[in-house]
């Protein structure tokens, strides 16, 4: 007896062409532009498979949005050498730019100085910081070219696509789905084929997310006059920069809860429904001894942080809280998440504990925003600062927010350092007091 078999296309490779033209019975649908101010998004994936890294992307015709163009192809470049050359990178930002000291001997320059880390405003160090931008920009170009480095017609037709892509339509929306956590704000196009430097930068060109939204229907929390926020802080560095104005900033626009323990933290983390909009870390992050053999895979070292009690908290501690916890309309954690601390912005290799972003990302947060290196504290403010003001306004989305910021301190400032601070999802999240 025949058997008819349904079958779903999820993908098709041949882009619509078939030996026999298509055969209407009614008039095609008119496809829908994309509304206005609505950026086109390109989406990168880079997955780990048995023959090595594969590389897949896609975006939107430009005359035909509604249809996406796909290219893939193997990449050539191994997992371990895009790891370490994106550890290269940053380890690169923090060397130059946080750690600059002045030539010895430079008259009126203290000795020991970071005169680059103590300040936001580096208008007075601008030769400076454009030279280091300019040798930055140009590691990050080479970075760029070795992801996408090799022969081959697949691979060639994904370099020539995804260059033209980032340099030829304009702002776009750039999703990285990546097995492995690079940089990626930091990679830059051809400095070359730019008028400054500066414009070279991914994180400056576009909006810049790593990961996508794999989020769940969470419980809904109705019409809210306010927003709810949360502000995990070590109280040591209540006095740095702008600290005190973004804790009022928080007081004044939102509904505040302040947590300066680690247990206050975790019991919170436990809960089945937590309602902040926003949660907000200014706290210390530093790498600990996980015990993990680092022979056998791991890294042995795992990103904690510490508020004012100083107890670890790490990416362990805070998902073992929610274990159990179901991923279903009876429980909620959505809230968009500054974890400004440093090195909270990196991941963890597969195989390794998920760093304290990752599991807070795992756990349905709406996005995490977290710096890659270790960041300057007055800066840090200054960002976040900037940041929540404009997030807690409900007008923009935090990819609108970082790709301006980036803009703002390297116009206002001569300052780079905003390239710094990953944006882990939530690309299009946007504060909703109407969830």
């Amino acid at each position: 007896m025949a058997l008819e078999i349904a079958v779903e296309i999820v993908r098709d490779p041949s882009r619509g062409f078939t030996g026999i033209p298509p055969q209407r019975t009614e008039e095609p649908t008119q496809p829908t532009l994309p509304p206005s101010g609505f950026l086109p998004q390109l989406r990168v994936t880079i997955r780990s498979e048995s023959d090595g890294l594969h590389i897949e992307v896609n975006a939107p015709r430009p005359h035909a949005p509604w249809d996406r163009e796909w290219h893939s192809a193997r990449l050539e470049i191994s997992e371990r050498q895009l790891w370490e050359l994106g550890g290269r990178l940053r380890t690169l930002w923090q060397n130059k730019l946080v750690r600059y000291q002045r030539p010895d001997g430079e008259y009126g320059g203290q000795v020991g100085s970071f005169p680059l880390a103590e300040a936001t405003d580096l208008t007075d160090y601008a030769q400076v910081t454009d030279a280091i931008t300019t040798q930055l920009a140009d590691q990050g170009h080479a970075l760029m070219e070795k992801v996408l480095k090799g022969g081959g017609d697949e691979l060639r037709l994904v370099r020539d696509f995804l260059m033209a892509a980032l340099t030829d339509r304009g702002p776009m929306r750039v999703s990285f789905a990546s097995c492995v956590n690079l940089p990626w704000s930091m990679l830059a196009v051809n400095p070359a084929e730019c008028a400054e430097p500066w414009e070279a930068f991914l994180g400056c060109l576009h909006q810049i997310e790593q990961g996508g939204d794999d989020g769940w229907n969470h419980a809904p929390l109705g019409k809210r006059d306010r927003a709810a926020t949360s502000l995990n802080k070590d109280t040591a560095l209540d006095g740095v920069g702008r600290a005190a104005e973004v804790h009022r900033l928080l007081d004044d626009r939102s509904e505040l809860v302040v947590r300066t323990r680690g247990d206050e933290l975790l019991e919170a983390l436990s809960r089945h429904i937590l309602d902040e909009d926003v949660m907000y870390f200014w706290c210390h992050g530093h790498y600990v001894d996980v015990g993990v053999d680092a022979s056998h895979g791991g890294s042995g070292h795992g990103l904690s942080v510490s508020l004012s009690d100083g107890e670890p908290i790490d990416g362990p501690a805070v998902s073992w809280r929610r274990d159990g916890i179901p991923r279903t309309r009876q429980a909620r954690f959505r809230p968009f998440v500054l974890l400004n601390a440093c090195h909270t912005g990196r991941g963890a290799a597969m195989g390794s504990l998920k760093h304290l972003g990752q599991e807070l990302r795992a756990m349905g947060a709406d996005g995490v925003l977290a710096p890659q290196i270790e960041i300057p504290q007055v800066f840090a403010t200054e960002y976040a600062y900037c940041f929540l003001e404009l997030y807690l306004a409900g007008k923009h989305t935090a990819g609108e927010i970082t790709r301006e910021l980036v803009q703002q301190f390297a116009d206002k400032y001569h300052n780079p350092l905003a390239l710094a601070y990953a944006l882990h999802c939530g690309i299009d999240s946007r504060l909703n007091l109407e969830s």
